[in-house]
């Protein structure tokens, strides 16, 4: 037994008072049963709360305590030093008062009971209890609300009225009162039923009237302490304002059951993760491989994370199903087509019905049929339609055997359909899911290969509205093509949404033993060549843009940028506090308010310019937008070299002409005026895609005068300039808070978009905006669905963004710890490359810059591969990537579509070890060849 407190005389007087009980009349020990004396069962301890114990790592199997609940008129109390010589007056003082703890409950007195119980959750073991005497001024439900949101489950022992102490002044309840709809709960007398406020109480007192308040003995066990410990390990350097958001109490154990465990995966995951990735890990797997496991362990389907590809949406995945093969006749479930374009049902073509062209362009529907759910009608309409492309549905009675399912098989076959089965209400994330004849089908048989399976997961009991969706399919050349595709025009699914339902696969799994449902992998059907294809001019594209990416695990991947830069505290706190808070209004979800703010500070927009926000979860999304805009107006996409590779192959995809125009070492490859004069000359009506301020991969900014003067440029010759601002917010100069004044500068022509991601270092969390004027705003309302962020998300972007306009000091300390890294880290390799015999271009913004082999450049060289094996050759463009890998066998980011031509990327934002490892092989290269 430990006994603590903060008053260093009240510990002397408990020993003086153990030795009284411990010994008898004579001074021998009061021995127990067990031979043991107090002395050896009881010790006292000064301590602030339960900070010894804390400190000295000791688990309690009970915690009882009675701490003082009143404000301290005098706010510094709890910082002056406590000694045992301290007054008389101060001493008490101390034991009645306490200063402003930093949580919600201080505005009702209970500060300091909050941090003894948050401070118990640390040191109590799982199974112990917690009991509190608690004073009832700021009412019962208050109280009992102060355990509840931090997980406990707590019953009443006892309670009673007892009279106000005459020396506890309640002025400072009263000034609450004033300041606040909350109300004090005290009693006049000792019998009276009716609540008075602490206001009334006080002046009823004041005049000598007797007032009371309530006073309960409170038992509190966690309800699940592992997972509440976790969330509180985390959260224990936040923010008062993220520690009060925390509630952790339901009325629905089964929502406490889902959401309990998750937060406790997130805090987990969060603290252990110096910087968010693509995917946070959810146990050893990622999210398609969880899937895969619940799917084998709970229906018996032999798929793996291979059979997978993830979307935002069941909308988008039906989407891109239709895109990919474009067919001029498709029948669609009559409740699946209000998740297509409008324009896709307003289309019909009697004369080309059911006709399909090579020469397509990609996304151009012919007709959309609604088909019936009835599987007895849609065979019907398959039979005498022939459509190309079926998407559709079973109804609730046909889910029960295979039989429907196996028809509708065979007839798609008969008349040469593709199909897309939607099963996503008959999918229940539950250790009990209720099987159905299509996954009963696909326990024995392989799906033939002109089926596909689509799911949206949607239904779960915490986050209303949090949607992913995937598709199961055994058909590689479909899984490569759908894949490729996402990857170009979505990117990737949002990471907080994976995570969270990867939790649930995550906690389901953890019921089943390994292996224990493991079949053989089973061989894929061939597929006749008799079923639509996707058009040429598609699959050229898809092919082109698979075949120019490396394989992440051979080289470092440079598509990563700015992943392994530390994710700010704050940033990971405002993700935690956006799961953790609930009844969220839609007012604290929508950042648009923030994102007009930053973007005026940052850019000097006029306001004007930024009435219409788009809001979108990923980047992508909107670029693929812009693109088929500018297909649509019959415009021409230019891109600089150098501009990001996956909008290039996103243009080619979707039909959109493009050029790739040749910018100027000298001028930093900016696009300068005279550019827009040669481009205005090619296209009537060209499109220029610039990555600003900074630019992408050079790491040079353009200046106020240089952006302004390109804006104008374009303006006279009726060219629309494409901002993409995902690339910057990394600046080494940060003595400049606005980088542009665009204030007195017509952006009429200029189409904004990008994220966050660099600006606040969120890594694998993107959130990405467009800002649009008139008509074309419906360019990105219309058509192809655009995926809008939870409201988490929104959530976590509204309070960064906050932070961020407000200068908040952490934050930008934190940003600015990793500009400084970053800067440094440009200054050793432009170093170590001219060292090495390379030219680099000296970046002063971003992750990365660009350098020149200009001493390599023609010279022959023999050298011993890492094999043993001695290879002569002459160094080229084509080779020279190739040569750095077989000589230092570390891999640089070469050559592609977009590339500088005869420049060469480099990555500042590596892990420590890696980034030193680069600077080696530079070495090393520049020993073999010896320039």
């Amino acid at each position: 037994m430990y006994g603590l407190d903060i008053n260093p005389r009240a510990i002397k007087a408990a020993w003086i008072n153990l030795y009284l009980n411990a010994l008898n009349e004579d001074g021998s020990p009061v021995v127990d049963h067990e031979g043991k004396t107090l002395l050896d069962r009881v010790e006292f301890h000064e301590s602030d709360l339960l900070s010894y114990c804390r400190m000295h790592n000791i688990l309690l199997d009970r915690i009882v305590a009675c701490i003082p609940q009143i404000l301290n008129p005098d706010p510094l109390a709890m910082q002056k030093i406590v000694s045992e010589n301290a007054s008389e007056e101060f001493l008490y003082s101390l034991s009645n008062y306490c200063a402003l703890q930093g949580f919600v409950e201080d505005q009702f007195g209970l500060g300091l009971i909050a941090r003894a119980v948050e401070e118990g959750i640390s040191v109590v073991r799982p199974s112990g209890i917690m009991v509190f005497n608690i004073g009832g001024r700021p009412g019962q439900a208050v109280c009992e609300r102060l355990f509840e949101r931090r997980g406990f489950r707590i019953s009443k022992l006892w309670q009673t009225r007892v009279n106000q102490a005459a020396d506890t002044d309640i002025l400072a309840l009263v000034e609450i009162e004033n300041n606040s709809r909350h109300r004090f709960e005290f009693f006049m007398g000792r019998v009276s039923k009716e609540p008075i406020s602490a206001r009334t109480a006080w002046a009823y007192a004041k005049y000598g009237g007797e007032i009371s308040h309530g006073l309960s003995v409170y038992s509190c066990q966690l309800h699940q302490p592992n997972q509440v410990k976790t969330i509180f390990k985390f959260l224990n350097k936040s923010s008062s304002e993220t520690r009060g958001a925390l509630d952790l109490h339901f009325q629905d154990d089964s929502v406490a059951e889902e959401k309990i465990p998750f937060l406790a995966h997130l805090a987990h995951a969060l603290e252990k993760t110096s910087s968010i990735p693509r995917e946070l890990p959810v146990g050893k797997s990622g999210f398609k491989n969880l899937i895969a496991g619940f799917f084998c362990s709970y229906h018996d389907l032999p798929i793996s994370q291979d059979n997978i590809v993830v979307y935002p949406s069941i909308a988008v995945a039906i989407e891109h199903f239709l895109c990919l093969y474009s067919p001029e006749l498709a029948l669609i479930d009559g409740s699946l087509t209000k998740l297509l374009p409008s324009k896709w049902l307003a289309s019909f073509s009697a004369e080309n019905l059911g006709k399909s062209s090579d020469e397509q362009l990609f996304g151009t529907i012919g007709t959309v049929i609604e088909a019936p759910k009835q599987v007895d009608l849609v065979l019907q309409l398959l039979l005498r339609l022939k459509p190309q492309v079926v998407v559709c549905s079973l109804a609730d009675f046909e889910m029960k055997s295979s039989a429907a399912f196996e028809r509708l098989l065979d007839s798609s076959a008969a008349v040469h359909a593709r199909v897309l089965l939607d099963i996503s209400d008959y999918i229940e994330l539950s250790s009990l899911p209720g099987s159905n004849g299509v996954l009963q089908y696909l326990s024995n048989h392989v799906l033939p290969p002109h089926a596909t399976i689509v799911c949206g997961l949607l239904k779960n009991k915490v986050y209303a509205d949090m949607e992913v969706a995937f598709i199961i399919s055994e058909n590689k050349e479909v899984l490569d093509l759908m894949g490729k595709m996402a990857q170009l025009l979505i990117g990737e699914t949002a990471i907080s949404n994976q995570f969270y339902y990867g939790c649930l696969f995550h906690e389901l799994l953890a019921f089943q033993l390994p292996g224990r449902h493991s079949k053989p992998n089973r061989i894929p059907m061939e597929e006749a060549d008799h079923f639509i294809k996707a058009p040429v001019r598609t699959l050229e594209s898809l092919v082109e843009a698979k075949s120019s990416t490396r394989e992440a695990s051979d080289r470092t991947d440079v598509n990563s940028i700015g992943s392994l830069l530390v994710t700010p505290t704050s940033v990971k706190m405002a993700i935690f506090e956006s799961f953790a808070r609930q009844n969220i209004t839609d007012i604290k979800t929508n950042p648009t308010a923030e994102i007009q703010r930053f973007l005026k500070v940052k850019l000097g927009i006029k306001s004007d310019s930024l009435s219409n926000i788009i809001l979108c979860d990923n980047s992508k999304v909107l670029f693929s937008k812009i693109a088929l805009m500018c297909r649509d107006d019959g415009g021409t996409l230019f891109f600089p070299y150098g501009s990001n590779e996956a909008y290039i192959y996103a243009a080619k995809l979707l039909g959109v002409g493009f050029r790739m125009i040749q910018t100027q070492a000298d001028k930093g490859f900016k696009v300068t005026e005279d550019i827009i004069t040669k481009v205005s000359e090619i296209s009537r009506k060209p499109y220029l895609y610039i990555a600003g301020p900074t630019v992408y991969p050079t790491g040079v900014v353009y200046s106020d005068s240089e952006i302004q003067a390109l804006i104008s440029a374009c303006s006279k010759r009726g060219a629309h300039v494409i901002i993409d601002t995902s690339f910057s917010g990394l600046e080494f100069d940060t003595s400049k808070s606005v980088i542009w004044d665009l204030h007195e500068v017509d952006c009429s022509n200029v189409l904004l978009f990008g994220n966050f991601s660099f600006s606040l270092l969120l890594g694998g969390l993107e959130y990405a905006y467009g800002a649009v004027q008139g008509s074309i705003t419906s360019a990105f309302t219309d058509g192809w669905s655009v995926n809008k962020p939870h409201c988490t998300l929104g959530y976590t972007m509204k309070k960064l963004l906050r932070l961020y306009n407000e200068n908040d000091i952490t934050l930008h300390e934190e940003l600015m710890e990793q500009r400084k890294l970053l800067c440094k880290r440009a200054e050793i390799l432009c170093q170590v490359l001219r060292e090495s015999g390379w030219e680099p271009l000296v970046p002063s913004a971003g992750a990365s810059l660009i350098a020149r082999p200009v001493a390599y450049e023609g010279r022959s060289l023999s050298y011993a591969k890492r094999d043993g094996c001695t290879k002569e050759t002459y160094i080229n463009t084509n080779n020279f990537l190739d040569v750095i890998s077989d000589v230092t066998g570390f891999h640089f980011c070469g050559n592609a579509l977009s590339a500088i031509p005869g420049y060469y990327q480099f990555d500042l934002s590596l892990q420590e070890q890696d980034f030193a490892d680069a600077l080696e092989a530079l070495k090393k290269l520049k020993e073999v060849v010896q320039v």
